[in-house]
């Protein structure tokens, strides 16, 4: 099905003002798999679905817009991570990208440990049910009743990220007559090839406790002293959406020469090392990212490798995926509001959404995909800017992308790979309602984090 184009906008690549794409695709119907869930296809009718549902009948039941989770490929890439990396490592999900109480479950049945790093998302997981000691808890700034909190229930480790930490656990530790298992966080001076504010292993940034100047072999002598602590291993992340492995290969090697030097120093060879997460995922097709076992073989082989270079037995390796797990298994749909011709320049497309339930593109410049998902079409395809309803100039939701000439309002599009960090991000800016998250697996949709509605919004607001 087409309808009549919109006079509008760029069509080709020479034309393009400021956006990132070289020409318009070969088809623009065509749903990439590195780039879409895996249960994702079109019917006969040239309608989208997931899992058997039509994204039609999904936007009548549950509106728009509205984040759709493909349950099937959420749990497969749960196994691929698991797998990978076997028995003899730890994968924690990082809780960051996308919590809910079902992913949690889902976790759990799957046989993967959980990264959280507020009481919010611990609070979350334990009533969901995930075993306390298989959740680790993160982050740069922990209240003591945060931590309070993870030793009564006796989480399987805490990542110490300052000196003042490392002496506030000990205390509450000690006070409730318990040992807490710990990590060090060490930054490495590894910048990873990203977003210069998801970096986050160079020196000058908030997170974790430097290797230069020897204040990480001085967190690490503290820590020994302490009785209310057991270090079990240190922790580095150098980043996120990261494609190459060598910034992990240098991480990896300045890591071991720690453990090397508490070796020397003090006679123990811690057993554990956390080389955090930040793997990418394909946003367009022109990413590439890793699979899990190749990122699992290349991680154990320059572990390995550096351990025997150092004498010390291999240990134990954690990786903690959150985005590579649930980004590519859910998307956002959207109804479109109005199309706004600029000629030389592009066509905008509002749609009922915007920066409250993906800050993503504003915040970091991120580059979506987007396909209009109710019918097909063979117009033309035409230079579009995807933009939401807030009052904001900057509320873009993909800034360069080619839709068909023909899109118009009332159409349905839909923008892949949105399940980490658009809903755990998400806002009310101008009051807006947070979408809901809507599992979908084997022919069935069921509401897992339900749309906020007006009252929410005023029982919060007191007068």
């Amino acid at each position: 099905m087409s309808r009549s184009a919109h006079p509008a906008g760029p069509r080709h690549a020479d034309v393009l003002p400021e956006g990132h794409y070289t020409a318009p695709p070969a088809d623009l119907n065509a749903l990439d798999p590195k780039v879409w869930a895996r249960t994702v296809a079109r019917d006969e009718r040239g309608v989208v679905t997931l899992g058997g549902l039509a994204v039609t009948d999904l936007a009548e039941e549950f509106g728009t817009p509205a984040y759709f989770l493909d349950e099937t490929d959420f749990r497969a890439r749960c196994r691929a991570w698991a797998e990978a990396f076997g028995q003899d490592a730890d994968v924690f999900y990082a809780g960051k990208a996308f919590l809910s109480r079902a992913i949690v479950r889902w976790l759990h049945e799957e046989g993967l440990n959980l990264d959280v790093c507020s009481g919010g998302e611990l609070t979350t997981a334990l009533s969901a049910g995930m075993p306390a000691e298989r959740i680790a808890f993160h982050g740069n700034n922990k209240s003591e009743d945060e931590i309070r909190t993870a030793v009564e229930a006796g989480v399987g480790r805490i990542v110490l990220d300052s000196f003042q930490e490392i002496v506030r656990v000990a205390h509450i530790a000690q006070s409730l007559g318990k040992r807490q298992r710990v990590q060090i966080r060490v930054t490495v001076g590894v910048e990873a090839h990203t977003h210069e504010f998801i970096a986050t292993a160079h020196e000058d940034q908030k997170f974790g406790i430097a290797l230069a100047g020897g204040q990480a072999a001085e967190a690490v002598r503290r820590a020994l002293k302490l009785d209310g602590l057991e270090l079990i291993g240190i922790h580095s992340h150098i980043g996120s959406q990261i494609f190459d492995m060598a910034g992990f290969e240098v991480s990896a090697r300045r890591v071991v020469q720690l453990l090397a030097e508490v070796r020397d120093e003090h006679g123990v060879e811690l057993p554990e090392i956390d080389l955090g997460g930040g793997l990418g995922i394909a946003y367009t097709s022109d990413d590439d990212p890793r699979e899990p076992h190749e990122i699992a073989k290349a991680l154990g082989e320059i572990v390995t490798r550096e351990c025997e270079a150092a004498g010390l037995r291999t240990p134990r390796i954690s990786v903690e995926p959150g985005r590579a797990i649930v980004g590519p298994t859910a998307f956002t749909l959207y109804r479109v509001g109005t199309v706004k011709p600029l000629e030389g320049l592009r066509t905008y497309v509002s749609v009922d959404g915007g920066m409250s339930d993906n800050i993503r593109t504003a915040l970091y410049d991120a580059e979506y995909s987007v396909s209009l998902v109710s019918r097909t079409s063979d117009a033309e395809p035409m230079l579009s800017r995807v933009v939401g309803k807030h009052c904001e100039s900057g509320d873009i939701v993909v800034r360069d992308a080619f839709l068909p000439s023909d899109v118009a309002p009332g159409d349905l599009i839909a923008v892949p790979a949105t399940g980490a960090y658009c809903r755990s991000m998400a806002s009310n800016y101008n009051h807006a309602l947070r979408p809901p998250v809507v599992a979908v697996r084997d022919g069935e949709a069921r509401v897992i984090v339900r749309r906020e509605t007006e009252e929410d919004l005023l029982r919060l607001d007191v007068g």
